[in-house]
């Protein structure tokens, strides 16, 4: 992790980038595989899984019988666990339902706005060394709970040639029983899409690496929906002098795990924590499993030392980070000062990871600096929202002049005629 002590603000862009690969060859090599699915289909996913997955499969729809085998793989102790994860995410999100308000705008002019659930939904949950069955939970329950009619699911497969059987027990939990074997790039153009085995879906939600994230954005610009720009993951610790250092590092490598595009982000108001939060990361990574992603994700992390509490807020600002953790003695108050990010732990005993598994928060979250301007997922993001109005006759002779007016000075003579037709009938009544 490089450190930096007191940067100017001019130097605050240059800090705040996050690892790329080389645009020109990540866009080519996206275009290329979403090209190939969407002439090729279920013969080009086939493709793609051996060569990206390094095995063969002789179906892309996983089975009943995948179902019943994850069911049993099911350790009593994880199962418990995860039914007390999606009991909070559903108390969590449950309550972000809304009914529908009427609004009389004006006398005999009524207007409200009414959630409409997304019919088709695609759900993308990350594989590989790190299956993020935590996902399947965080998508499919709010999925569900908005009324989506179908649900699909895709995840990479295994050297068995299988989704890890995690992954098939939270979906089967939450009600989702069309699940696919394919990753990647290709997982995306398919459901955007669609082959002769997966659904074509309106919407798509999941994180993923950059091709993920790349393969959503470029379909976004043919008219599907996607969750929000999920790329690598990230986190950023605001600490002062008071903060576990063995905390802070703990923190830190939880999300350098994650994948070597990984980011991870100290912010600190006292320079011994740079110090002691570095010595820290070295004794723990030592014994972590994924040490050696970790270690690259560190390269492209930084510990950044201010001399002012407002400096480090507004550099944390600046920065957006996915995952903001608050680790202070005036962390409510800091908390209250936080305009970017997308999702805020505070105090000294708010990791992040309970909000990846099981406080109730949706941990499908805005990364790249996309926290400026993207909220992460809710239920609300499951559907769509329609507005109506409804006029009486005293409604229309009320607001019609007034249309009449602003029609006839955009030069939109159709709609001033459209309001004084029923003027004019009102008036002959």
């Amino acid at each position: 992790m490089k450190t930096y002590l007191n940067p100017g603000k001019e130097n605050w862009k240059e800090l705040v980038k996050r690892p790329q690969f080389e645009s020109e060859f990540l866009d080519g090599a996206v275009r290329n595989i979403l090209g190939r699915i969407q002439k090729s289909g279920d013969q080009a996913l086939f493709e793609l899984t051996k060569q990206y997955d390094k095995v063969e499969i002789n179906s892309l729809q996983v089975s009943e019988q995948e179902f019943d085998e994850a069911q049993k793989a099911i350790s009593p102790g994880l199962k418990r666990a995860i039914e007390i994860a999606a009991a909070n995410i559903e108390k969590f999100h449950t309550d972000q339902k809304r009914a529908a308000t009427v609004i009389e705008t004006m006398p005999g002019v009524t207007c409200w706005r009414k959630a409409i659930p997304i019919s088709k939904v695609g759900i993308y949950i990350p594989g590989g060394s790190a299956p993020l069955f935590s996902t399947a939970l965080m998508l499919t329950i709010p999925a569900r709970l908005a009324g989506c009619k179908e649900i699909i699911l895709c995840s990479p497969v295994g050297a068995s040639g299988k989704i890890n059987a995690a992954i098939l027990f939270a979906a089967r939990f939450t009600g989702v029983s069309k699940v696919f074997k394919v990753g990647g790039a290709q997982a995306i153009a398919a459901m955007a899409y669609g082959t002769e085995s997966i659904p074509q879906v309106y919407k798509i939600f999941g994180p993923g690496n950059q091709f993920v994230t790349k393969a959503k954005q470029l379909m976004s610009n043919e008219g599907v929906a996607i969750d929000l720009p999920a790329g690598p993951s990230e986190v950023l610790v605001l600490a002062d002098e008071t903060a576990n250092p063995s905390f802070v590092a703990a923190d830190l490598l939880s999300q350098a795990e994650h994948g070597e595009d990984s980011q991870v982000m100290l912010v600190t108001t006292n320079e011994k924590v740079l110090n002691h939060v570095q010595t820290e990361i070295q004794k723990q990574i030592a014994t972590l499993p994924r040490k050696a992603i970790a270690e690259r994700a560190l390269q492209s992390s930084r510990g950044i030392y201010f001399n002012s509490l407002d400096s480090a807020i507004d550099f944390s600002n600046e920065y957006a980070p996915e995952h903001l953790i608050i680790n202070s003695t005036q962390a409510d108050e800091v908390a209250e000062k936080i305009v970017n990010a997308g999702s805020v732990f505070i105090g000294n005993y708010s990791p992040e990871a309970v909000g990846d598994y099981a406080s109730g928060t949706n941990h499908t979250l805005p990364t790249n600096g996309y926290a400026k301007a993207f909220a992460g997922v809710s239920l609300e993001s499951f559907t769509k929202q329609i507005t109506f109005q409804k006029l009486t006759e005293q409604g229309i002779q009320n607001i019609g002049p007034s249309v009449e007016m602003m029609a006839e000075a955009e030069g939109l003579e159709a709609h001033k005629r459209a309001v004084r037709i029923r003027l004019n009938s009102i008036q002959k009544s």
